[in-house]
């Protein structure tokens, strides 16, 4: 339901961690902006559930059609705001190298 930045020629060479990418995405709809925040609310419940049952580890999958833009601009947001709320997070973007073929 995110835009996607693969069919704008000045964006498709840039991946989601570029901040014209960032800015399309977001900004673009206020569905995108409903989304991020009812995904920050998830995890403000959830992850002092997680903490209370002595788990150290939770992992975050976030997918897109080609892995470079939108899936890369919303886990860098979902990083972004878990580091601000005293989380600490690695954050992998398996296919960002990916030659973009479809």
């Amino acid at each position: 339901f995110l835009v996607n930045p693969y069919y704008e020629p000045n964006l498709r060479g840039m991946s989601g961690r570029d901040p014209e990418v960032v800015d399309f995405i977001f900004k673009a709809s206020p569905a995108a902006k409903e989304f991020l925040k009812r995904q920050e609310e998830l995890f403000e419940f959830l992850l002092p559930l997680y903490e209370v049952t002595g788990k150290t580890q939770i992992h975050i999958a976030v997918g897109c059609t080609g892995g470079r833009h939108r899936s890369v601009a919303v886990a860098e947001w979902f990083a972004c705001r878990l580091g601000q709320s005293g989380h600490s997070c690695v954050v992998r973007h398996r296919d960002i190298d990916k030659e973009q073929v479809w």
